[in-house]
């Protein structure tokens, strides 16, 4: 029987500005049943697609990348902000809606058609893992999936990402 797991969502509103309902992940991470149910059914479609690394991003996406990358037998490779990876790497710079940002990933982490998947919490409007992708894309890696523990549908994120395969386990009108 599976969990429901939208119930073990909180909603919290006006976070972290007024008119904002963020959708509280921590609520389904501290109940184990909760957390072991959702990364079976975020690794399910991909139990036989011969992953050998999952990419995950900053800093939410390594609570589900790792897990799944140990169900996979597949390698974890992380997405980082600038200055955190102590290796030599290539970077990705992004617009957010007010400024840039960029993202990098250490030059040797992924190897010329290598099959990933790629793991973050959230998908929004898009802008963060369409870097992902794009740095996954320079290293010759090839996406079999992006997915997601949520999918905010009303910010049409997934436009960002239309050529690429995802899945989201939650959505959100």
């Amino acid at each position: 029987m599976r969990l429901d797991l939208k119930s073990k969502i909180r909603e919290v509103p006006d976070f972290p500005k007024k008119g904002i309902l963020f959708y509280d992940i921590t609520t389904l991470l501290s109940d184990s049943a909760a957390m072991q149910e959702a990364i079976h059914q975020l690794t399910l479609p991909y139990r036989d697609k011969q992953i050998q690394k999952v990419v995950a991003v900053e800093s939410r996406g390594f609570i589900f990348g790792a897990p799944i990358a140990g169900h996979l037998n597949a390698g974890f490779v992380p997405v980082r902000k600038p200055g955190k990876l102590p290796h030599t790497q290539i970077e990705e710079h992004y617009d957010l809606e007010y400024g840039t940002d960029t993202l990098g990933i250490h030059e040797d982490a992924i190897l010329p058609g290598e099959r990933v998947l790629i793991v973050d919490d959230l998908l929004a409007t898009g802008g963060t893992m369409a870097a992902t992708a794009k740095l996954v894309q320079r290293l010759g890696g090839d996406i079999v999936g992006i997915v997601f523990m949520i999918e905010l549908l009303f910010l049409k994120g997934r436009e960002k990402l239309k050529d690429l395969p995802v899945f989201s386990l939650l959505t959100y009108e």
